[in-house]
């Protein structure tokens, strides 16, 4: 009996130690931490999935898993550095990326949730994933940005490159008058400059094939333009008009009727001079607004409204400039300002208001429509160019990382 117990007991055992399985191991030893093999597996299987998602042949096996498991040691490297540099996301840091996410995909963050786990991923899972991403963006950007210098030289250079061109640079429709000689070109120069309309001198003057239709050109970039016309027409206004310009053809003369691109963009701009007060212990609100109601009634009297400001004028911005504020948009003045700006007809004077800064009475000297596309050409193009580099010093500061990093490969069977 005794016995065979004991038989029963040893089987018994055998099965339990036979259903013991190794659910996961360390693979690679980085410096302080460690990869498991359960990472290395489920990386792969992700990247395998986007390969067949995209209908994409992937690489050889053991050269994918090369490329993961250098993928996973340099992650591994720069998260051991955000730890040591004390870099946490906070939820709610991460509650507003994962919103922008899933408004960038025009959903609701819990249609966006739905939408991952009916694709049988875990939402959680990706909220730490992206945690991990941020950490890792945001080490990259305290150890590369201190690196990157882009000079004026450097930067001229860029814009002037066919990359930068062609993907930033408008298109123009351009009008054109093209005559023999440079004393017709005076002619018309002169016709235009007294206010003749160009489409019907052109029709009257010029030569070209396309005077019937008042001179215009096909839209196109200034690149791709004859060299003399596009060293003319770069980075100038709409109403642009050139000077005679002699091609073996004869004289011409180019109009710049319109650009269009993503870059192309007008602000409405005005242009206004004041006077201010401001309010002090020796003299009250009541005071200052009384004295500042006397200043205006001498603008209005007659008086030169420059002198008066740089008499009396307490910003020391403007004062020495006749009150002038030079050209301005909405959005960079006191919001009272603004909206008393914009209740002004050109040419008058305001009544006394109040800001933040004090008591104020202004003029409206003009208003225009002020291109920037230049400005937001200029903007993109470093945002390129500094992109470029951050990648190039990024791509630097990982290799070093890596080679200086312990690594150690686990042997798994």
């Amino acid at each position: 009996m005794n016995k065979l117990f004991t038989i029963i007991l040893l089987l018994s055992s055998s099965s339990l130690y036979a259903k013991i399985e190794v659910l996961d191991r360390i693979a690679i030893i980085v410096d302080d931490g460690v990869i498991m093999e359960s990472q290395i597996k489920d990386t792969i299987k992700e990247i395998e999935g986007r390969y067949q998602g995209q209908n994409l042949q992937k690489p050889p096996q053991d050269i994918l898993e090369d490329q993961v498991m250098e993928k996973l040691i340099i992650e591994e490297l720069q998260l051991q550095m955000a730890d040591r540099a004390g870099i946490k996301i906070s939820d709610a840091e991460l509650n507003s990326t994962m919103s922008r996410l899933a408004a960038n995909n025009q959903m609701t963050v819990e249609g966006f949730i739905e939408f991952i786990e009916n694709n049988g991923d875990s939402y959680e899972e990706l909220r730490e994933q992206m945690r991990r991403e941020m950490r890792i963006q945001r080490i990259q950007r305290g150890r590369v940005n201190s690196s990157i210098d882009i000079t004026e030289k450097e930067f001229e250079a860029f814009l002037a490159t066919d990359e930068s061109l062609g993907a930033l640079e408008p298109e123009l429709l351009v009008r054109q008058i093209l005559v023999k000689d440079l004393k017709t070109a005076n002619q018309v120069i002169s016709l235009v400059n007294n206010g003749g309309d160009f489409s019907e001198i052109a029709k009257e003057f010029s030569i070209s094939s396309n005077a019937s239709t008042g001179g215009f050109m096909n839209w196109r970039k200034a690149i791709d333009m004859p060299e003399l016309f596009e060293k003319v027409l770069n980075k100038q206004s709409i109403g642009f008009i050139s000077e005679p310009l002699g091609s073996g053809s004869g004289f011409h003369i180019l109009k710049l009727e319109d650009k269009r691109g993503d870059f192309v963009s007008f602000e409405d701009q005005w242009q206004s001079r004041h006077i201010l007060l401001i309010p002090s212990a020796i003299r009250n609100e009541d005071e200052t607004e009384r004295q500042l109601n006397e200043i205006r009634q001498r603008v209005l009297d007659g008086e030169d409204f420059a002198s008066l400001a740089d008499e009396f004028s307490e910003d020391p911005g403007s004062a020495k400039q006749g009150g002038d504020l030079d050209w301005l948009g909405l959005g960079v003045l006191a919001s009272e300002f603004e909206k008393t700006m914009l209740e002004t007809q050109i040419g008058m004077i305001s009544e006394v208001f109040q800001t933040e800064f004090g008591f104020h009475f202004l003029e409206v000297l003009d208003k225009r429509s002020h291109e920037k596309t230049d400005e937001l050409i200029k903007d993109r193009a470093y945002s390129m160019l500094y992109a470029r580099k951050f990648d190039e010093e990024l791509e630097n500061t990982l290799r070093t990382m890596r080679a200086e990093a312990f690594v150690e490969f686990k042997e798994l069977d």
